[in-house]
């Protein structure tokens, strides 16, 4: 008996292990109907999505409770991306035609519009912010220019860049994650686009990318740069082809000196992925519509551990936990420590 009783220890045991060290998914809400795309996660327990039908999710305890809003006026605008700063201060964007942003200081029951723009053809792609001050949003082409605008003030104005790169024909941003902009302090910025044509930018240099492109479905849909040493040298991009979504083809590549120099991983995730996001200097997380991949080597080798449906996934600007979100109000946590 002795012995049975110890071989059932040993069992349970190494199947806690096993089960700590395998990355796995944990579901925390799907009870709304909206097609959430932004996702901003303050701390390990402070988080906001956003998304389709105007609607804006907010939770202080983790994700375990919500508070969902319909923001009045906005009922049938998709808000595809959000920044927040506390659990009371946030901006969503609005993608377009027109196109706005809105910013709450009392934790969603109000909201300011701080930017709007009825320009034909404008659609808003992403945003991003250094800190609680700087930030910047990007959007597809205006007569052949990409659109940018900042803010130095935390989103309560907004300055319209009057100098951007030309695009190609048939290539935009895509807003699917809102993490195909990276901003940095003193202007720095990193982003990629897709469609046609796909490419690899800063304020600086624009180099053609070795990711699948051609299509409108095809290209880079996020980027995201390991910058704990202020160098800005490590960088991965993820995209594919959302039309064939668990295709692997040039869906994944990496920079380690700043993106002159593109590398295919070994093994890729597994299919088109909307969304990567560093976790640590060799951990990073990548998600998108067919599942989502974990690695642990710097990206040379993806792992799929879950097969559900998510738009973005990001760790907490304070803190080490790690959200998911995606259709039908999906929103999940990341067991990974």
């Amino acid at each position: 008996m002795i012995k049975h009783i110890f071989l059932l220890f040993v069992l349970v045991a190494t199947y806690h292990q096993s089960r700590s060290q395998t990355p796995y998914v944990e579901i925390l809400n799907n009870s709304n109907k909206s097609n959430i795309r932004g996702l901003s996660v303050v701390n390990d327990n402070v988080l906001w999505v956003s998304g389709s039908g105007g609607t804006v999710g907010r939770s202080v305890t983790g994700g375990k409770n919500w508070t969902w809003i319909t923001v009045p006026g906005y009922e049938k605008v998709d808000f595809r991306d959000i920044e927040a700063f506390d659990a009371f201060t946030a901006i969503i964007m609005g993608i377009g035609e027109p196109a706005y942003l809105l910013k709450t200081t009392d934790g969603g029951q109000n909201w300011k519009r701080v930017f709007e723009n009825n320009t034909k053809g404008m659609f808003l792609d992403a945003m991003d912010f250094f800190n609680e001050k700087q930030g910047m949003v990007i959007g597809d082409p205006i007569d052949g220019k990409f659109f940018m605008a900042t803010t130095t003030d935390g989103g309560d104005s907004w300055d319209i860049n009057k100098e951007t790169p030309m695009a190609d024909t048939g290539e935009a941003f895509f807003a699917a994650s809102g993490t195909n902009l990276r901003y940095f302090n003193e202007g720095h910025y990193f982003l990629v686009s897709g469609g046609r044509s796909s490419k690899f930018y800063t304020a600086t240099t624009q180099l053609v990318l070795p990711i699948t492109q051609g299509k409108e479905s095809t290209g880079a849909n996020s980027i995201d740069v390991y910058d704990l040493d202020k160098k800005y040298k490590k960088m991965m991009v993820v995209g594919g082809n959302f039309s064939a979504d668990t295709t692997s083809l040039n869906n994944c590549y990496y920079s380690l000196d700043g993106g002159k120099k593109w590398n295919v991983p070994k093994v890729p995730p597994h299919g088109y992925r909307s969304c990567v996001e560093y976790l640590s200097d060799k951990v990073l997380i990548a998600c998108g519509t067919s599942g989502v991949d974990f690695s642990k080597n710097g990206g040379r080798n993806w792992q799929l551990i879950d097969k559900g449906s998510f738009n973005v996934c990001r760790i907490a600007k304070k803190g080490n936990t790690v959200y998911l979100a995606g259709n039908k109000g999906t929103v999940a946590k990341l067991r990974w420590k």
